[in-house]
């Protein structure tokens, strides 16, 4: 399993955990289109899938509607800064690095705005490791779904040169695996995501921490 060509990335839930920032500007787009908040345990609904089809399928919001939210969320997003409350997690910047070192190409495959993904990535100190970083399109309606993501990041480390014959997707949704089946790119899920036991249905295998998706990886 460990004989990848190339590597691609989620990012909440998977790199990063930006739970903290998502949970605070959620409660006050809430607020502000009059619905009542979300606590913690409700931000399994809204990390993973793309935040315009959450204010649809959760508040009940017509498209026009969730575009304006949309729009207000990452008002707030941009005032508080892309980074604030976001930590990465335990030993993935390590693997990221070693798997670079092994000539690994990588890719972030996210369905957060792209321009917040290279911030992220810039922040952590992790472009360096990256052929590729690749996120939702900016308006979030034109590249939004994982399969649509999962293709671009595959078209960008080809015209990169590197080798996509063997891909695998790290993640730790639902959606990662079904973009992945629609792609066909095997999954590894991770298991400290925001996400239910069942949503690893689909998936290669299941890593429960960095040592164990290393070892899926790199064999080590």
């Amino acid at each position: 399993m460990a004989n990848w060509s190339c590597v691609l990335w989620d990012v909440d839930g998977t790199v990063v955990d930006a739970s903290e920032g998502i949970l605070r500007r959620l409660i006050e787009a809430h607020e502000h289109f009059g619905h009542v908040p979300p606590t913690h345990d409700d931000l399994i609904h809204w990390i993973g899938p793309p935040m315009f089809q959450s204010f649809q399928e959760r508040l009940g919001m017509t498209s026009e509607e969730a575009t304006g939210a949309v729009t207000f969320y990452r008002t707030l997003n941009k005032r508080d800064g892309y980074a604030t409350g976001v930590r990465l997690y335990d030993g993935i910047a390590e693997l990221m690095a070693d798997i670079a070192a092994a000539g690994i190409p990588q890719s972030t495959a996210s369905s957060k705005p792209e321009p917040q993904v290279v911030a992220l990535m810039d922040h952590f100190a992790l472009d360096g490791h990256l052929t590729a970083t690749v996120g939702s399109s900016p308006d979030e309606r034109t590249r939004a779904s994982k399969t649509d993501v999962i293709r671009e990041a595959l078209v960008r480390l080809a015209a990169q040169g590197a080798d996509i014959s063997r891909p695998v997707l790290v993640g730790d949704r639902h959606h990662d695996i079904d973009g992945g089946a629609e792609t066909g790119v095997p999954v590894i899920f991770v298991s400290w995501g925001f996400s239910e036991p069942a949503e690893s249905d689909g998936a290669i295998a299941v890593a429960h921490d960095a040592h164990e998706l290393r070892a899926l990886l790199l064999g080590e």
